[in-house]
């Protein structure tokens, strides 16, 4: 059985090319050589500092955002070949649970108009048909039905939240990619979406790719991680071995960064990050300017993406463990 999601050297590079005059634009290199397996009813956590290039890979996944290079396939089927074949069918397959919830509903429409435009676009249902779908689909993010006909400022925003994973189910696909979407919310109402999410994935056999920068929700909802640096994945790794021993310099840094109940005070670096220019990518390690095990070798050859003990990768010269 083919994985879910496989990417292999998935690149995104935006600008670039030449000017009508001839002069170079720069480009920028959001995502470089990204190669990823998410098997069938897995969560695979994404995580890295703001900037790293999770929401491009996340965009480019569902198709949002093609790739300059590389290729991406879901259930074994090119998804280049598939969106351009028919859109449609790339939709009916991956779905996209955005950031904002709010803001990413059409603030003219109704919750009923917003949750049967992809039941009828790209399922094809009858109203009788679509009208069972929307009680499945409320009953099942726990939302009552009078708030079909309500528009999306009278909601809150983790009701919104739940609105805008029903119209990701609406499609009936079964990979789910989630930017961010609990990071606008309240702690208590994070939980609540959290625990929505997990018991959704049992019910409706869905994968997903969840996207965060808060590394404690990445433990508790995912089976494996992948860090991201500079548009590159850094570690990769099941969930309990990264956050058990992390292998890579940048890892252990987000962890030792990250805010923690009963801790006080945070491990920053001793000096200011110095991040590399993304209109001029370093030819070795992106990190090497602010790792401490940096030798000359990180400076000037780029160190593959390598599995040591129990398929838990990292792409470094001298990992940690």
């Amino acid at each position: 059985m083919s994985p879910a999601i496989e990417a292999d050297g998935l690149t995104r590079v935006f600008g670039g090319g030449r000017t009508l005059f001839g002069a170079e634009r720069p480009a920028v290199h959001a995502v470089q050589g990204a190669d990823l397996t998410v098997e069938a009813g897995e969560t695979l956590g994404v995580v890295g500092e703001s900037g790293c290039g999770k929401s491009t890979l996340a965009r480019m996944l569902v198709g949002l955002d093609r790739p300059t290079a590389g290729t991406i396939r879901l259930d074994g089927e090119d998804a280049g070949t598939l969106g351009d074949r028919d859109p449609r069918a790339l939709a009916r397959r991956v779905q996209y649970v955005f950031q904002d919830p709010v803001a990413s509903l059409n603030p003219r429409k109704t919750i009923r108009q917003a949750l049967e435009a992809p039941m009828r676009r790209l399922l094809g249902l009858d109203a009788a048909a679509r009208a069972r779908r929307l009680d499945e689909l409320m009953a099942a993010v726990s939302l009552r039905a009078e708030f079909l006909d309500r528009y999306p400022h009278e909601f809150s925003g983790g009701q919104a939240q739940r609105i805008g994973i029903a119209r990701a189910l609406a499609a009936d696909a079964r990979i789910i990619v989630l930017d961010e979407p609990v990071s606008a919310l309240d702690v208590s109402v994070q939980a609540q979406v959290l625990n929505l999410l997990d018991r959704l994935k049992r019910d409706f056999g869905l994968t997903y790719v969840f996207i965060s920068h808060d590394l404690s929700v990445v433990e508790s909802v995912c089976d494996r991680v992948a860090v991201m640096y500079f548009g590159r994945i850094v570690e990769l790794g099941s969930a309990r071995g990264i956050f058990a021993r992390p292998r890579h310099p940048y890892t252990a840094l987000l962890m030792r960064s990250a805010p923690a109940p009963g801790r006080r005070g945070i491990q920053a670096e001793a000096e200011p990050a110095e991040l590399p220019d993304p209109l001029n990518p370093p030819p070795g390690c992106a990190f090497a300017s602010r790792c401490p095990r940096a030798d000359g070798r990180c400076t000037t050859e780029r160190p593959p993406l390598e599995a040591g003990d129990a398929c838990h990768a990292a792409a470094c010269w001298h990992p940690l463990a």
